[in-house]
């Protein structure tokens, strides 16, 4: 396990944004991963993302390394946030916005 969590430590020290989910950002596989996306599109913020369904290590691993049980789950300048339901709530409260201009993420190009 620890080999996965290294490598999902790189993963999210890779990136300022990165949502580990279901899918891709065109293909969601799920409507929570879906949902994510949406609210990361329209926050305008650049991410990467990870399909957990192509790698079965980090779709277990990811759960443990967050000690998080659902996916999606976002990072943010390598800290975790939280899944759909709180990033939908940050979202609405005007929070995930704050977030991502106080940490210096970088708009989409």
């Amino acid at each position: 396990m620890s080999d996965v969590n290294s490598r999902i430590g790189e993963i999210v020290k890779s990136s300022d944004v990165v949502l580990f989910m279901k899918g891709t950002p065109l293909f969601p596989q799920c409507g929570f991963s879906s949902r994510a996306i949406a609210i990361l599109d329209h926050l305008g913020v650049a991410y990467d993302s990870v399909d957990v369904l192509q790698d079965m290590e980090i779709r277990q691993g990811i759960k443990s390394y967050s000690d998080w049980p659902t996916i999606p789950q976002l990072y943010v300048k390598g800290e975790f946030v939280g899944g759909s339901d709180i990033m939908m709530e940050m979202y609405e409260a005007g929070e995930l916005e704050q977030l991502m201009s106080e940490t210096g993420v970088a708009r989409a190009s």
